[in-house]
C-alpha cells in the first residue's frame, strides 16, 4: 500500500509581493467558512532554529471572485479556533 506522508504546502504572497511558504497543518470548516492553521516552512536550517514554533490562523475569503487567505482579526474567534486546533493537534500527535 502506497501512503503519501508528504506535507501539504502552500505559497502565499504578502502585500509587498514577497512569497512565503507554509505547511497546512489543519483546516476547520465552520459556518461555511474555512480556517487554516499554517506553519512557516524554511529552506535555511538556521531559520528553522530561530523560529518561535507559532502557527498562523487564516480565514479563507473571496475577494474579486478569487479565494484568498486573510488574518482572523476577531480576538475571541481566533482564541476559540486556536483552542480547537490545539485539541486536534494533541489528538493527532499524542494518540494513545
Amino acid at each position: 500500500m502506497d501512503k503519501d506522508f508528504s506535507p501539504d504546502l502552500i505559497t502565499l504572497v504578502d502585500e509587498d509581493g514577497l512569497e512565503h511558504n507554509f505547511e497546512i497543518m489543519d483546516v476547520i470548516e465552520e459556518n461555511d467558512t474555512e480556517y487554516y492553521a499554517l506553519m512557516p516552512v524554511y529552506e535555511n536550517s538556521e531559520d528553522i532554529i530561530q523560529d518561535s514554533g507559532e502557527y498562523y490562523i487564516l480565514e479563507a475569503i473571496e475577494e474579486n471572485g478569487e479565494e484568498q487567505l486573510a488574518e482572523v482579526t476577531d480576538e475571541k474567534l481566533r482564541k476559540r479556533l486556536s483552542d480547537i486546533f490545539e485539541e486536534r493537534f494533541n489528538d493527532f500527535f499524542y494518540e494513545d
